[in-house]
């Protein structure tokens, strides 16, 4: 195969080709890079863990300056940064707004600004923040600190910094992980979690659902999408809109390009974080079982496998497979946490905020709207 795969938003073939500026976490992880998927220098994360697949592009990376020259992020958010460690600052945005505040946290490989079409429309009761966690996008890439409870301590310290009062945590997909650390240590801190298709083993194990061995012999038998062409990969819009055709879901643009270098033709670069940060993550998830705060889970299932996972028949049945394994998970995640609501939703995509707007929002608002 060639060395042209990774995980959405993020992955890259060797940390060695990175920019010296930014230091590479390091590459002791007790989860090697091959059991969640890299072979040859690539990676192959598949999308319950975090997101869909795009190719690496093996080119050099330019300061953001030069593509900032160019094109303009038109989301309304604010941005800012955040100490939340040593020499560790978070990218923080802010989408304004009025009422209780919300937090939204990324899946594996994306930014807070995967949330960039979704976040605002929920500013008329909330005001909305989203948090670029540690190894991405604009965030700091330190060289430890990827355990499960380590990141969520970032979040805490983020609620410390802006004077945060128990706000609602919004996480998708690995994310989950980060709310189930803060909802079980601190859940005096939060006033609700909403898990967006995050409710997974690593967010959730009490031994009776799926496990994290499931989840990663699971992304084993998926196979891998084609490569975008020349065209393709010509500029952001045509990435994006390769992307669609392959997943069927509109990532923001900003997104593609926080997790993207752009080259001066405007053409896509490679990733921007080395493929060690998602292995060190992975490396570092725990097993959450005594979630205290009052929580809302939504689950894609069956999933939506989007247009080239759908043409293959050993993805279909992989994912006949893991679609049983997800109502055992929500079913004992609707059993074991105290009070929690469980919504199914039938042929969504991962992305199930993107795929499914409307039910997330209707979902959100009516659970959040019974929350003290």
């Amino acid at each position: 195969m060639s060395k042209a795969f990774c995980l959405r938003m993020g992955l890259a073939p060797a940390p060695a080709q990175y920019p010296t500026a930014r230091r590479s976490v390091s590459s002791s992880a007790t989860l090697s890079a091959a059991a969640i998927g890299y072979t040859d220098g690539s990676m192959l994360l598949r999308t319950w863990l975090g997101a869909a697949v795009l190719p690496v592009i093996c080119v050099a990376i330019p300061l953001r300056a030069q593509d900032s020259a160019v094109w303009r992020d038109p989301s309304s958010h604010r941005v800012q940064f955040v100490t939340v460690d040593h020499d560790v600052r978070l990218e923080v945005l802010d989408w304004g707004g009025s009422g209780r505040p919300m937090i939204f946290l990324a899946g594996l490989g994306n930014t807070a600004h995967v949330f960039d079409d979704f976040a605002p429309k929920l500013t008329a009761d909330h005001h909305v923040y989203g948090i670029t966690r540690r190894g991405f996008g604009a965030s700091s890439m330190p060289a430890s600190g990827y355990d499960a409870d380590r990141l969520g301590d970032d979040v805490l310290a983020v609620l410390d910094s802006l004077k945060l009062t128990r706000p609602v945590l919004v996480g998708h997909s690995i994310a989950g992980e980060e709310l189930s650390s803060v909802g079980s240590r601190h859940p005096e801190r939060v006033a609700a979690l909403v898990y967006l298709d995050a409710g997974y083993a690593y967010a959730f194990d009490n031994g009776k659902g799926m496990t994290m061995d499931q989840l990663l012999e699971l992304q084993k038998k998926v196979p891998r999408p084609p490569e975008p062409s020349v065209a393709d990969r010509a500029s952001f819009t045509a990435f994006q809109a390769w992307d669609k055709r392959m997943n069927g879901i509109r990532v923001p643009e900003a997104e593609l390009r926080e997790s993207f270098g752009s080259l001066p033709d405007g053409s896509v670069g490679k990733p921007r974080t080395p493929p060690t940060v998602p292995s060190a993550i992975l490396a570092g998830v725990k097993k959450f079982a005594d979630i205290r705060a009052s929580a809302l889970a939504i689950y894609a299932v069956p999933k939506d496998l989007g247009p080239w996972l759908t043409k293959d028949p050993a993805a279909r049945a992989a994912f006949q497979s893991f679609d049983g394994l997800t109502e055992r998970q929500a079913a004992e995640f609707e059993n074991a946490v105290p009070g929690a609501r469980v919504v199914r939703l039938p042929n969504a995509n991962h992305y199930v905020f993107i795929s499914n707007e409307a039910d997330v929002l209707r979902e959100m608002r009516a659970f959040l709207a019974t929350v003290k």
